[in-house]
């Protein structure tokens, strides 16, 4: 414990605070820092009030929509004047799509990943960074547009479930390329030595060490890709196509999803159309929010990155 200062008299100046063990926090600092934390709340309120505001004005434009026959029934046979109808047809479609484009972009963004943060010295590894740097900012029609021409024109494959989702996984993959180097690069070197001084070799130690101590981060890049496309309408338009049938093969034959249904009842102006769009726009949030929900239980217990 500090000594009190002492005057020229020898007595202690009352007039100086004393240092004791507990720092001393003076009121225009508590102030400051309160004034910090309320302005940073402030800001997030504004961040988050057109979140809301869409989410909420979305519900009560669709709730008047949702029914049990609305997400048990399609667009078959269905007037465009007449009410009835659903989305059965582009849930399916979606849900599809979005598999396969999953399936496609997770394993070759994680290897890429894996690559750029454990080969930093490499030749290549600023090319390729470079590169997905690059694709970051390529428009999503660019995408549809380039799988147009090579896959349905130029192989003469026709519109398919499948084309669109080469395309959604185009765009899927600079996400979860970049995500996941960050988050990898984030694991500490320590677990790596660690591993090594175990005997075990470097894929097995990405495979066993890095990987999972990265995957909560790993996941959440892979769940911002995924939202990222499944909204997607300009690359599906190009690739898919649209279909007022159900048509659970992605592999041949135009196939409906949630997007081009949304933005082919918007186009027809009509007051029945219209409620149906607010209702397909509806589904599609719920089903990115369930996505995002379910991954999360899933990754629950995973460690940090």
């Amino acid at each position: 414990m500090t000594a009190p200062v002492l005057t020229s008299a020898g007595a202690p100046d009352s007039r100086r605070p004393r240092l004791t063990g507990r720092r001393t926090v003076t009121r225009s600092r508590r102030w400051r820092n309160n004034a910090a934390g309320a302005g940073a709340t402030i800001l997030l309120a504004l961040a988050l009030a057109p979140l809301f505001a869409l989410i909420g004005f979305t519900a009560r434009r669709g709730l008047h929509v949702l029914s049990p026959s609305f997400l048990s029934h399609s667009m078959a046979l269905i007037p465009t004047r007449s009410p009835g109808g659903g989305v059965y047809h582009a849930m399916i479609g979606t849900l599809e799509q979005v598999l396969l484009a999953t399936l496609m972009a997770v394993p070759l963004g994680l290897l890429v990943a894996v690559f750029l943060a454990e080969q930093p010295t490499n030749v290549l590894t600023a090319p390729v960074r470079f590169l997905t740097d690059v694709m970051t900012g390529v428009p999503s029609i660019v995408t549809g547009l380039f799988v147009f021409s090579f896959w349905v024109v130029g192989l003469h494959r026709g519109f398919s479930g499948f084309a669109g989702a080469m395309a959604l996984s185009i765009l899927m993959l600079p996400v979860i390329v970049r995500t996941g180097e960050e988050m990898l690069r984030l694991v500490p070197m320590d677990l790596r030595e660690a591993s090594y001084a175990l005997g075990l070799q470097r894929w097995r130690t990405v495979w066993s060490i890095v990987l999972p101590a990265a995957r909560s981060g790993v996941t959440t890049g892979i769940l911002l890709a995924i939202a990222r496309v499944t909204g997607e309408t300009a690359p599906l338009l190009l690739t898919v196509g649209n279909n007022a049938f159900i048509n659970t093969d992605p592999f041949h034959g135009q196939q409906a999803s949630l997007p081009v249904f949304v933005f082919a009842q918007t186009g027809r102006s009509l007051d029945v159309a219209v409620q149906r769009a607010w209702g397909g726009a509806l589904v599609l949030i719920a089903f990115v929010v369930v996505l995002y929900l379910t991954a999360r239980l899933l990754t629950r217990g995973a460690p940090r990155g």
